[in-house]
C-alpha cells in the first residue's frame, strides 16, 4: 500500500491540529529539557501564538500530512542577517515536529524541503535550524538536509538546581 506524504500551508482552520501537535512536541521536549516550554516553546495561549505566526508575512507554518491527515508541523521565519552586505535574509526553522507514529516515512523531510522552497522563491539562500543540545534525532534530521552547525549558544545558571526550583512555583503552559 502506497502512502502519500505532502506538506501544505497551515491556515486558521487548522488550529485544532496545530495545537494538538504542539502539545505532543511540548511533552516530548519537556522530558528532554524541563525548561523548554518557557525558554523555547510558544507563548500561551498557544492558539494566539499560532495565529500571530499565521498573520506574520515573514513567517510560514506548514502541516505535514499522510494521506491528507496532519501528522506534523514546521514553523519558519525570515529575518535579517547582520552582515556586511545589506539586505541579506536568513530563513530560520524554529520548530519541527512529526508525530512519533508517523516518523521515518519522510513527513519531516517533505515539510522542511517545502518550507525551504517557499523561502527560496522569495530570494532566500541562507537557512538556520534550531536544535537543542542532546537532541540527536533533530540534529540528524537537519544534517540529512545539508545543514551544518555554525554556532552553539551556551547557558549558565548560578542556581544550584539550574532554575528548576523557581519554575516549580509557576504552572506549566499546559496547566495555565
Amino acid at each position: 500500500m502506497d502512502i502519500s506524504v505532502t506538506a501544505r500551508p497551515a491556515a486558521a482552520a487548522d488550529l485544532v491540529f496545530l495545537v494538538d501537535l504542539y502539545r505532543r512536541l511540548e511533552a516530548e521536549m519537556s522530558a528532554i529539557h524541563p525548561m523548554w516550554p518557557r525558554a523555547d516553546g510558544l507563548d500561551e495561549p498557544v492558539e494566539e501564538s499560532f495565529l500571530d505566526w499565521l498573520r506574520d508575512s515573514d513567517a510560514r507554518i506548514y502541516l505535514g500530512e499522510i494521506d491528507g491527515y496532519p501528522l506534523g508541523f514546521i514553523l519558519g521565519r525570515s529575518r535579517s542577517l547582520l552582515v556586511h552586505e545589506a539586505g541579506v535574509r536568513v530563513a530560520a526553522i524554529h520548530m519541527v515536529f512529526v508525530d512519533q507514529e508517523a516518523r521515518g516515512v519522510g513527513v519531516g523531510e517533505v515539510m522542511r524541503d517545502t518550507l525551504m522552497d517557499d523561502f527560496r522563491s522569495s530570494g532566500h539562500q541562507l537557512f538556520d535550524g534550531y536544535v537543542l543540545p542532546g537532541h540527536r534525532l533533530a540534529k540528524n534530521f537537519f544534517e540529512s538536509g545539508g545543514f551544518a552547525a555554525r554556532s552553539i549558544i551556551m547557558h549558565h545558571s548560578d542556581l544550584a538546581d539550574g532554575g528548576r526550583r523557581i519554575l516549580a512555583h509557576y504552572p506549566s503552559p499546559a496547566e495555565s
